[in-house]
């Protein structure tokens, strides 16, 4: 991957997005449902879009709230419905048009106070904690397209379990939004703004003030306020701005915020590895600004914008990778919950370290191995046998002191906060941690690549037969697995994993660009990955014959 030489330094006034623009086209591009680019998608975080390329517009999130209300009635869900934005330019003109069509509908809808924004993990612990006594069971949608660019837009379903919405409900959903994109749009129920809020089915709802009220029964704040330590938060412009605000006002911590501003155009964001605005909190260069500050804090972390994702700066080992965070915090977090049931599993992406996987076996805890997109943790964490649900691409969750379910959805805001209460508690940063891991466990090597494909290709590797492979070795070791379903789950994997006793390769087709993904870790050198990855590709050239 070619690092943009521009990477890691504030963009320019010319790559700001046009906002005026982007709303513009917003409401004036109408999109054609025969061309695919420009219906409704769902993919592993719901449908998303760019507004001037058709993808993202008024008559798309018209028709996919209207397909939402219509899923309500058929799975007979009518409590109330939450719904949260984040600070992305779209997202506030699309919670206008999903207001118009949920007060049209009749859904008893609860927003942010004063218009303000809202983590996807506050939707999730709202769902459920209204859900706990209720007898009319609630739901919500999040406006947002996580870290993605600023001119990019997003919306997601969350149903009553309070987690990503899963196949059967999405497609559902896609099927029928597509339906009346090409109906002309004659079936949705809409009305103007300003009789939307002002009826009696669209009510504010403060989701900020509970949401960090219950943070002490998940994270030991106490622990993190009585030792001082020094903390430095960069919510990236996103939603998270105004819960580490109320987090310091309740806990009183010695934390930082510093940026605490919101700003459309997300002009103080350093660029990405490719020269686009992006709010990545796993990107080194995303994180620039933060890390620069690192010899400043004890700890400091960040959100990408909806702060479903978490980012772990250290001043010993500047920004975290997410496997590593992941596989430390697993580690403590299972030997520092007494409460914790002892039969609870870790669950993992089948593409995050190996290194789980070690320092699971070390303490005979059962890992739960899954295909890639967190819905597969949530009715694990929904129940409370999962202790721990987490994928390589920064996002997890976990449970209470007591066991029971915080969210079912990545809340990058715990898993911020839990660094802390790491060093608070042991006196050691994460990255410390990870290094005593290595030491332990070796080194792990890991990398993704992602290479072009044909659509020829990618279906090649979606109906991958290993029956038919003649597969018995991976860069000189003994192959002792071939996946094409997901250990933990069954549940296919949309590709293949080769695992062997120190080194794997995962592959899946993009189901929104014309690449493939291969996933591959070492635990013998940075050359045995390379083979790997190698020998990988050849497998791909070969599937064409």
């Amino acid at each position: 991957m070619s690092i943009d030489p521009r990477a890691g330094k504030l963009a320019s006034k010319e790559q700001l997005a046009d906002i005026p623009s982007l709303i513009s086209a917003y409401y004036s591009l109408k999109p054609d449902p025969k061309i695919n680019t420009q219906r409704v998608t769902f993919g592993t975080s719901g449908h998303r879009g760019k507004a001037f390329l058709k993808s993202f517009n008024d008559a798309h999130i018209s028709a996919v709230t209207q397909a939402t209300c219509e899923y309500r009635v058929k799975e007979e869900i009518d409590g109330p419905l939450y719904l949260g934005k984040d600070s992305h330019a779209l997202s506030t003109p699309a919670q206008i048009t999903a207001i118009e069509v949920l007060a049209a509908n009749g859904v008893d809808t609860l927003i942010a106070k004063d218009g303000g924004y809202t983590a996807t993990p506050q939707v999730s612990f709202a769902i459920l904690e209204h859900n706990k006594n209720a007898t009319k069971q609630a739901d919500g949608i999040i406006i947002t397209p996580s870290h993605n660019p600023p001119e990019d837009g997003g919306f997601k379903y969350n149903p009553p379990n309070g987690g990503p919405a899963d196949v059967d409900a999405t497609s559902w959903i896609e099927n029928r939004a597509n339906e009346i994109l090409e109906d002309d749009m004659d079936s949705i129920k809409k009305m103007d703004y300003s009789d939307a809020i002002a009826s009696a089915y669209i009510r504010e709802f403060d989701f900020v003030t509970p949401y960090v009220e219950a943070l002490s029964q998940v994270v030991d704040i106490d622990a993190i306020a009585s030792s001082g330590i020094h903390i430095g938060v960069d919510p990236l412009g996103g939603a998270s701005v105004d819960v580490y605000k109320k987090i310091n006002e309740i806990y009183g911590l010695n934390m930082d915020i510093v940026n605490p501003y919101i700003d459309p155009t997300f002009s103080f964001m350093t660029l990405d590895h490719d020269g686009k605005i992006r709010m990545d909190c796993s990107s080194p260069y995303a994180m620039a600004s933060l890390v620069a500050l690192k010899d400043k804090y004890d700890i400091a972390f960040g959100n990408d914008a909806d702060s479903d994702r978490h980012g772990i700066v250290t001043p010993t080992g500047g920004l975290m990778n997410p496997n590593h965070y992941l596989s430390v915090a697993i580690g403590y977090l299972f030997a520092n919950r007494p409460q914790w049931d002892k039969g609870l599993k870790i669950g993992k992406t089948l593409v995050s370290s190996a290194m789980i996987d070690r320092v699971a076996d070390d303490m005979g805890v059962e890992v739960l191995e899954v295909p890639v997109g967190f819905k597969w943790f949530v009715d694990g964490l929904f129940d409370g046998s999962l202790g721990f649900g987490g994928e390589e691409s920064a996002g997890a969750s976990f449970l209470r002191f007591d066991g029971s379910v915080w969210s079912t959805d990545k809340d990058g805001i715990i898993l911020n906060l839990l660094s802390a209460e790491i060093l608070a508690k042991t006196g050691k940063n994460p990255s410390e941690i990870y290094s005593e891991l290595e030491a332990k466990y070796g080194r792990s090597y890991y990398k993704r690549v992602d290479a072009p494909a044909t659509i020829e290709e990618k279906n090649a590797i979606k109906s991958i037969d290993p029956a038919t492979l003649s597969l018995s070795t991976l860069a000189g070791e003994t192959v002792e697995k071939i996946l094409t379903k997901a250990d933990g789950n069954g549940a296919s994997i949309g590709g293949l994993k080769v695992i062997t006793a120190n080194g794997w390769f995962a592959m899946r087709p993009s189901g929104t660009e014309d690449i493939y993904k291969i996933y591959a870790e070492s635990f013998i050198s940075a050359e045995h990955l390379d083979q790997i990855i190698s020998e990988a590709q050849e497998l791909v050239s070969s599937l064409l014959g």
